[in-house]
C-alpha cells in the first residue's frame, strides 16, 4: 500500500480501504507470504454492473496495460499541474 499511495495520489489510508473493498468484492486476491500480503487481480472476475453482465475484468485490464494508460507512474496531482504561463503579447 505504502508504494501504490504516492503513485496515485490518494493517502496510504484510503488505498487500504479502496483494496480491502476489491478483495470482498472478489476482484483481489491476498496472500500471506512471511510478514507481507502479495495481491494478484482475480481476471476471471465479472464486472458487477447489469450492462457488463458476462464481461470479464482480465480482458478490461490488457487493454489498458497494452495501451501504456496502466504503466503510466505520473500522479494525478503533476498531471493537473498547469505548465508556465504564456502571455499574448
Amino acid at each position: 500500500m505504502r508504494d501504490i499511495a504516492p503513485i496515485v495520489d490518494l493517502t496510504e489510508r484510503t488505498v487500504q480501504a479502496i483494496v480491502a473493498d476489491l478483495i470482498a468484492a472478489g476482484y483481489v486476491n491476498r496472500q500471506r507470504i512471511g510478514r507481507r500480503n502479495h495481491y494478484t487481480v482475480n481476471t476471471t472476475a465479472d464486472f458487477r454492473h447489469h450492462a457488463q453482465h458476462g464481461v470479464m475484468v482480465g480482458p478490461f485490464l490488457e487493454v489498458l496495460t497494452a495501451s501504456g494508460a496502466a504503466g503510466n507512474h505520473e500522479s494525478a496531482r503533476q498531471r493537473r499541474q498547469p505548465g508556465p504561463r504564456q502571455d499574448a503579447g
